[in-house]
């Protein structure tokens, strides 16, 4: 990966990060966080992963995150001076629950010793 596109990366997960926070309601109770952002070699996608807890609202968040898709990404291009600016796709960050699951499984371990 190059030091543009780690550079690309970081600005987006900070710009949605501070759109999410201020200008999108989400149901009560539920922290989305963005846990990274992956774009693409040239720049045309980025990949937008988002952790949602509890775990049993992500279906609900996610609706909304694609209902309101199209304005996060006008905010992006008004805010950014760069081109081109890559078309943001969110995607359930999976890496989170797995990283709990073992995080039981040790733990579980540790008690039967």
């Amino acid at each position: 990966m190059t030091k543009r596109i780690e550079r690309v990366d970081e600005l987006l997960r900070k710009e949605i990060g501070g759109i999410l926070l201020k200008d999108i309601e989400f149901p009560d109770g539920v922290l989305v966080t963005i846990t990274r952002v992956v774009t693409s070699s040239n720049i045309i996608e980025a990949k937008v992963y988002v952790s949602v807890f509890p775990d049993n609202k992500t279906v609900n968040v996610f609706n909304i995150l694609e209902k309101l898709i199209y304005g996060i990404q006008q905010k992006i291009n008004r805010r950014l001076r760069m081109r081109p600016i890559p078309k943001i796709k969110f995607v359930r960050e999976d890496r989170t629950k797995e990283a709990a699951k073992i995080e039981g499984i040790l733990e579980g371990l540790k008690e039967e010793e």
